[in-house]
This record gives structure tokens, C-alpha cells and sequence, in this order.
């Protein structure tokens, strides 16, 4: 690591950092700062209009307090999940999504109402969502630097994290932010695939976390891959559920569906085209389709396609972890990671806790950004309040390596857009990606080591250096997904392996990855594991804001920090 210099266009202290501006990023800001925290944001984009959640409509796993109506919610997606959620932490977000779903018709969010003038809030239309976030936030005294991707992480000499620094894209000016501690909220990596709303999501906070040693969890669950009209950036995928698929002769494809079909979906394109047609949607459906989710048919009306009539090309389009449940590992109910100091939010953090291992689709990732923005916001700022420094002057360093270090003078033998294509070539494809084998995933996993090691040795020019860090954040993202899928020796949820085409008993845990230059795998034993009996919920006792050392005792039980060298796999 290199000292700090004091070069910066823009040098700031804070209690608490926020690094993303999406709706967990959002979230956690205006908590931290309904605390008394000060708080400073920044956003890779506009914070308000960037993002998965600000592009679209979001589902909400919003569900009243009704005991059957929860148990309901909580069961129905236990086995496609492969039974990994918690429903501790399942009842925790429907809860807490549930008081702020309703927050925000306080605040005048324009949730519409039934037929019996009762208020609808299943849904939020991300454009006047985000909009309200930005509002709100600033309201309550956030400082919101936009366009200023943060590079790397700041650590002290215990390794605890003390902000970040990173670069505004418009003045091409540097900054620094000094905190008491730092919440990532950068979302997922969704591979530069074109997914609407997904191509600021590179993985970023993954690497940063990791380069200050964090782990990974579930990043075996990030092959999620969204139907998309071939033309059309758009994956939202709820109304292909009254599609009829069919080959370009127009016989329909036999197993073929939006949910349980999609992979006969992705077999099918392994060697032919695949055409859609939304045929069971009744005229009154059609009308509601077009009010509820009116950027689905934008590609349509562009192209004067009528997609009720008329069918369509489409291809599944790689989510990753944006769809996926795999992140940054959480180790208490506070969202904070296993680094002093530094929390996780949203889809840049796991959400195996609530889904397990399947995606919860729009609905459940929309729910775990409003919970664990709030918790994180809370307890960092918490955490903050708590310390005794005074002012935020402790002697950091930077933490940040692949190509912000290079080992070497010379300049990498891709061009930025070779490299991307690289990587894609690895994750993108359904033969290696969607349907997984042990020879595939050893193929991949031994390119993608040696893309690392390019990104790793090269200088690059700083005026690429953001696009060079989002490249070095996706290769590192694959590396553990594969170093992760390999260790999972059976098919659970979206993890389908063909060596291993069942679900097998003995694999129901977690997987732990990390690592930079030498990727690891370790397993992790479920929260509610049956070798603990007396370790319910009633017993864990925490205090407002619930700090980490409070639930010290169970953690140590179920989060072992090192497992026996038999449980650990290095790749």
C-alpha cells in the first residue's frame, strides 16, 4: 500500500460514506443521517437516475402483518431457493420493508389505489422513486458528490476503513472522503451486458471490499440471465409469464417458459433462435400491462412490433449478480462485513439470507435494498457516533490494487474493449455459464486467472483508469463465482451443474470465497443449523443500533472466522 497524498480537488470528512446512489445507497444515507450522522454520498453517476432500481418498475415484497399472509411469503420460494434462506432474516426485511414501503406515502410517493380507493404499494415506478430518494436525502443534510466513481478504499493501521477516494468523471478532478465508516451500496455486476439500467454495475465494491479483505458469500448463485426482446436492453420479465415461445417456424417449443422453462429457453439458443409472443394476455390484462410497466413496451412501439400478435426474437441477457443473490459477506444484522468499519447494502451485498440460493427477482432485491440500506445507515452511523476520535485525521492508506498498482511498466497487451470481451466470453455464454460442467468452469476459471494477471502487471493511463478498474472488479467478480461454482459439487437453485444434476443433503451451506492473487472457498454453516438447537432469535440480545460485539457469541458459532484447512479450497 502507498501513503495518502494531499492533491485533491476535493478533501472531505465524515461520520459515515456511502459509496453508491441507488435505492440501498439512499437508503442507508438518509438513515445515517436520521442519527445525527454527517454523511457524504457518492455516486459513480447522478445519483437519483443511475442504477437497475431508477430504470424501471420495481416489484416489492411488501406484505401486510398478517401472520398467513407472512408464513405464505416466507415458504413459497423456500425450495427454489435449495432451502439456504433464513427465516429470521426473511421476517426482519418484511418487516422493515413493510414500515418503509409506508415512509415513503408519508414523504408523497404516488402509490395508486384499487378499485376500493385502498392504496396499492406492491410497486414503485423507479423514475419517481430514485427522484424522491435524492430529495429526501438532501433534505435531510446528505452531502451527494455525482459522476465521482469511487477507486479504492482507505484503511487504518488496525485496518479498519476510514473512507475512500476516487475521481469526479465531468472535471476528471480527485477526491477524498475521510469517515468513521464507509457503507458500500455499489449494486452487483451485471458483466457490461446491456441489461437495462445495469452498465454502471461492474462489480466495483466487490473488489474494493475484497482488496480491504472482505469476503464474498453465495457467489456460486450468479448466473441469472433476464428475457430480452433481441433488440431491446429491457429485462423485465413478469409479463413473459403469458408468453407461448416457439422456434422461428412458429411450432411451439415443448417445456418452455419464463420461470420453471427458462432453461429449456437458454438449451434452445444454444443452436437456434427463439421467438415470443404474450398470447394469454386477455385486452383487460393488456391495458393493465401497459400502465403498470410502461418501459416494457417502448422497444415494441419503436419498432412496430405489437407483441401480443406479433411474435418476437429474444435472448437472455447475463443479470449476474445484480439478479443473483451472491455479494459481499454479512456477518451480523447490522449488514456489517467482517472489516471494522465497513458495511453492505443492497445488491452489493448477499441476499442468500432471504432467497437462498434463486434469485427473489425484482421484488425481494427492491425489499432487501430498503431493509439493509436502512440497518447499515443505522449502525454506521452508530459506529461513527460511538468513536472517540474527535476529528476523522487517523493515518490512512489506500487499499486499492489491480491497476492502480502495476507490477510492472509496461502497458497491457488489450485494448480496454478486447479485454471487456474477454471476460464476457468466459460468463456470458449458456454452455459455460447457465448450464455448468467441471471441465468448462477449470477452463474458465485458468483465463480468467490469467486476464487477472494482465490487469494486475499493466500501467494504464489515468484518463482510462475508472474503465480499467471496472475491468479488473469483473474479472475478479468471475473468478469467484467459478471458484465458487466448482465447490459446489451438486445443482441447487440457479446453480446448475451437469456433473452433478442433484441436490445433495450434505451441501446445504454456504460458500465463503475471497482472495485477489490466489482466489479461496470455504464453507459456511446455515444461521438456523440444526447443530445449534438453542440458538433461536429470542436469544440474541443487541442493543439500539446493535453493534457487532453484541452478537460476538453467536457469531462465533456460526460464522467460524477460519474453517478446518479440509473445508477450505484454494484455486
Amino acid at each position: 500500500m502507498t501513503t495518502l497524498t494531499t492533491d485533491f480537488d476535493i478533501n472531505l470528512d465524515a461520520d459515515v460514506l456511502v459509496i453508491g446512489g441507488g435505492a440501498a445507497g439512499t437508503w442507508a444515507a438518509w438513515s445515517a443521517a436520521s442519527q445525527g450522522a454527517s454523511v457524504v454520498l457518492v455516486d459513480k453517476g447522478y445519483c437519483g437516475t443511475t442504477g437497475c432500481a431508477a430504470a424501471s418498475g420495481n416489484g416489492v415484497w411488501y406484505v401486510p402483518p398478517q401472520p398467513a399472509a407472512r408464513l405464505e411469503a416466507m415458504t413459497s420460494r423456500e425450495s427454489l431457493g435449495g432451502f439456504l434462506a433464513d427465516r429470521r432474516w426473511m421476517s426482519r426485511v418484511l418487516d422493515r420493508t413493510y414500515t418503509n414501503v409506508n415512509l415513503l406515502a408519508d414523504w408523497g410517493y404516488p402509490f395508486p389505489v384499487d378499485k376500493n380507493d385502498e392504496p396499492v404499494r406492491v410497486s414503485l415506478q423507479g423514475p419517481d422513486y430514485m427522484r424522491l430518494m435524492r430529495k429526501q436525502i438532501k433534505r435531510a443534510g446528505v452531502r451527494v458528490l455525482d459522476h465521482s466513481p469511487a477507486l479504492e478504499l482507505l484503511v487504518d493501521v488496525q485496518g479498519a476503513v476510514g473512507g475512500a477516494k476516487g475521481v469526479n468523471r465531468q472535471t476528471n478532478g480527485n477526491w477524498i472522503v475521510r469517515s468513521h465508516s464507509t457503507i458500500i451500496a455499489t449494486g452487483g455486476c451485471a458483466f457490461l451486458s446491456k441489461a437495462l439500467g445495469c452498465n454502471v454495475l461492474t462489480g466495483d465494491g466487490y473488489l474494493m471490499a475484497a482488496e480491504a479483505g472482505a469476503e464474498m458469500s453465495g457467489m456460486e448463485f450468479s448466473n441469472a440471465y433476464g428475457i430480452s426482446p433481441a433488440f431491446s436492453s429491457v429485462t423485465k420479465t413478469l409479463f413473459y409469464n403469458w408468453a407461448t415461445f416457439t422456434y422461428a417456424n412458429g411450432a411451439i417449443i415443448p417445456g418452455a417458459g419464463s420461470q420453471k422453462g427458462r432453461s429449456v429457453i437458454a438449451k434452445t439458443l444454444l443452436n437456434q433462435p427463439v421467438y415470443a409472443i404474450l398470447d394469454k394476455a386477455t385486452e383487460q390484462m393488456q391495458s393493465s400491462m401497459r400502465l403498470s410497466q410502461p418501459n416494457f413496451f417502448l422497444p415494441f412501439d419503436r419498432t412496430g412490433i405489437n407483441p401480443f400478435t406479433q411474435p418476437f426474437e429474444i435472448t437472455l441477457r447475463l443479470e449476474g449478480t445484480v439478479r443473483g443473490t451472491g455479494g459481499i459477506r454479512i456477518i451480523d444484522d447490522n449488514c456489517a462485513t467482517s472489516i471494522s468499519g465497513l458495511y453492505a447494502a443492497g445488491d452489493a451485498a448477499t441476499r442468500e439470507l432471504i432467497c437462498g440460493a434463486f434469485t427473489g427477482g425484482g421484488s425481494h432485491n427492491a425489499a432487501w435494498a430498503i431493509s439493509s440500506g436502512y440497518w447499515s445507515g443505522e449502525a454506521a452511523a452508530e459506529y461513527a457516533l460511538r468513536l472517540s476520535y474527535g476529528t476523522n485525521r487517523r493515518r490512512l492508506k489506500p487499499t486499492g490494487q489491480a491497476a492502480l498498482q502495476p507490477t510492472s511498466e509496461r502497458s497491457s497487451m488489450y485494448t480496454t474493449e478486447e479485454f471487456i470481451k474477454a471476460v464476457q466470453a468466459e460468463v456470458f455464454p449458456y454452455d459455460k455459464n447457465y448450464f455448468r460442467s467441471e471441465a468448462n468452469l477449470s477452463r474458465s476459471i485458468g483465463v480468467l486467472q490469467g486476464l487477472w494477471t494482465e490487469v494486475s502487471n499493466s500501467r494504464v493511463e489515468q484518463k482510462q483508469l475508472v474503465r480499467w478498474r471496472e475491468i479488473a472488479a469483473m474479472v475478479a467478480t468471475a473468478r469467484w463465482m467459478y471458484a465458487s461454482a466448482r465447490f459446489r459439487k451438486e445443482t441447487r437453485g440457479m446453480h446448475k451443474h451437469l456433473d452433478y444434476p442433484k441436490q445433495d443433503p450434505n451441501q446445504q451451506h454456504y460458500l465463503v470465497s475471497g482472495g485477489l492473487d490466489q482466489v479461496w472457498v470455504r464453507t459456511q454453516q446455515l444461521l438456523h443449523n440444526p447443530k445449534f438447537p438453542n440458538l433461536k432469535p429470542k436469544n440474541l440480545k443487541s442493543s439500539k443500533g446493535g453493534l457487532t460485539h453484541n452478537l460476538k457469541q453467536y457469531n462465533h458459532l456460526v460464522n467460524p472466522p477460519l474453517s478446518p484447512p479440509s473445508q477450505t479450497k484454494q484455486v
